[in-house]
């Protein structure tokens, strides 16, 4: 998508602090962090809405775990704990329409939910 923030990121068009890449999602930090370590991972492909993904589609979201579990291992907060969060529409919070996951860690974030 031409306007997608996210999709110039990963044309290389938008500079960012990339912490992983590989062929299907690439991973950046925040720019507006909300907590020690705070790490976008993208599919490089666009898709939204979440809602909507198909079956061809959903191996991106086991490809974003692994990049998960790599970039916590990286970041060195794999062992202490680490929260993954993925808003989905406007009254989640959802600020950027391109599937994203917020990885973050590298301090006691406050309970959710249990």
């Amino acid at each position: 998508m031409a306007s997608c923030i996210f999709c110039k990121i990963v044309q290389g068009q938008i500079p960012s602090e990339i912490v992983y890449e590989d062929d299907n999602v690439i991973a950046f930090r925040d720019v507006n962090p909300q907590a020690k370590v705070h790490i976008l991972i993208v599919p490089k492909k666009h898709i939204n809405p979440m809602t909507e993904i198909n079956e061809k589609q959903a191996k991106v979201m086991s490809d974003i775990f692994l990049a998960a579990k790599e970039i916590a291992g990286r970041q060195k907060i794999g062992g202490r704990g680490f929260r993954m969060i993925m808003n989905v529409g406007s009254d989640a919070g959802q600020e950027v329409e391109h599937l994203h996951v917020h990885l973050l860690g590298g301090e006691k974030l406050g309970k959710l939910v249990g």
